[in-house]
């Protein structure tokens, strides 16, 4: 993916390589999470806006979009992009939006009670779809290598570039469904999850944009990654599904 957002100068779109930020399987992995920690009143009002649909299956609408060039405004909504050394609060805005700027217009809609019901559902949707792309780290990346997508890397000896590694490679290659991979994450204590579930969207954007450093430091341009990869970082992946699931429930508790 409210006006806060950067310059144009500290702003650039992601390149049309993307195969689908989370991947699929990660962004319904999230929706499944989240699903697993709503509260009966959201259940029952989310079911009632997504005509009975749940999280998992709604939760890739923002890439679907895509394709259509009706909806090209909400491309910046995906990401934010933030120079090294600066934090989200240090940029000045962008007239195009950003991953924040998105998900609080989505709050917005869906809180306003004037609002048409399709545009509940269709911020509804954003909402879930965003939330999932702020806890790929990736997506807080630099601008000047578009969030890692100018870094070339093998994958098993086929192209690819640190973005997409995290994007799709791992997760697809892992080889679970969402359903399999969302019961296979750690199981939390109330504890673990409330103290995951603190914090504003701020801090949340800068959690991803330190991991986000520390992925960069992960590769080399041009390096063949192979089972050693996943085995070192797969930890990580887990970590950033459950997260993502986790507030987004909160969140959305809180909204309805």
């Amino acid at each position: 993916m409210g006006k806060i957002v950067f310059f144009l100068f500290f702003i650039t779109f992601f390149s049309n390589a993307n195969e689908g930020e989370w991947s699929k399987t990660g962004h319904r992995t999230v929706g499944e999470v989240a699903e697993q920690h709503l509260s009966k009143k959201t259940r029952k009002a989310l079911k009632k806006l997504l005509n009975g649909r749940d999280l998992a299956y709604v939760s890739t609408f923002g890439d679907d979009i895509k394709a259509d060039r009706a909806f090209k405004e909400f491309s910046a909504w995906h990401y934010v992009n933030i120079p090294d050394g600066k934090r989200y609060s240090d940029i000045e805005p962008n007239k195009h939006g950003d991953i924040v700027v998105g998900i609080q217009k989505c709050v917005e809609i869906i809180k306003d009670p004037n609002a048409k019901r399709e545009d509940k559902v269709f911020y509804l949707k954003m909402l879930v779809h965003l939330i999932g792309d702020l806890h790929q780290p990736l997506h807080v990346g630099r601008f000047e290598d578009k969030g890692g997508n100018d870094i070339q890397v093998q994958w098993f000896n086929k192209g690819s570039n640190l973005h997409k590694v995290w994007d799709s490679n791992m997760i697809n290659d892992y080889g679970m469904s969402y359903t399999e991979l969302a019961s296979s994450l750690p199981k939390l204590s109330k504890k673990q999850i409330k103290q995951i579930q603190e914090g504003t969207i701020y801090d949340w954007v800068g959690e991803s944009q330190d991991i986000a450093q520390q992925l960069y430091g992960s590769v080399e341009a041009g390096e063949k990654l192979y089972y050693r990869y996943s085995y070192d970082w797969w930890g990580t992946v887990e970590d950033q599904l459950q997260k993502g699931g986790l507030r987004l429930a909160k969140v959305l508790n809180g909204l309805f």
